[in-house]
């Protein structure tokens, strides 16, 4: 199972150097596990590349991709156990805010089964904290 961090979401919508890495691991697990915000975190990535001038045909495409891959994702919700975990996160990690909560959406996810979770993210912070935290991490 994998978690997609929304580092790994926005190559999917664009056409970046890692975006062909990410949808082979989309392709070999077509079920995306996001954090409840990552919808937001990505839709403020596509304003910022509109405020700084991307044409307006290409911002409505990766929206489009965006509301296709929401209609199909499982989202982990907010929770005081998420709240907790990357209030814990937060402390031992350098973490931003917004990079606690989408680990500890991650642990709570992996906590409620028994499968291993994979964290698919392109934010080296996140991923070193990750792998502290036992996950395997990708790319």
């Amino acid at each position: 199972m994998k978690f997609w961090d929304s580092s790994a979401v926005i190559p999917l919508l664009f056409q970046e150097a890692a975006s062909g890495t990410l949808q082979k691991l989309l392709a070999s697990e077509r079920q995306m596990h996001v954090w409840w915000g990552t919808e937001l975190e990505c839709v403020s990535a596509i304003a910022r590349r509109e405020r700084e001038g991307l044409h307006s045909q290409r911002v409505s495409q990766a929206l489009e991709r965006l509301r296709q891959f929401r209609e199909d994702w499982s989202e982990v919700l907010p929770s005081a156990g998420v709240r907790e975990m990357a209030t814990r996160l937060v402390r031992v990690h350098p973490l931003r805010a917004a990079d606690s909560l989408q680990l500890a959406a991650a642990s709570v996810l992996a906590r409620q089964g028994a499968f291993v979770v994979e964290l698919v993210t392109l934010d080296d912070r996140l991923r070193l904290a990750a792998s502290r935290e036992g996950f395997v991490t990708r790319p």
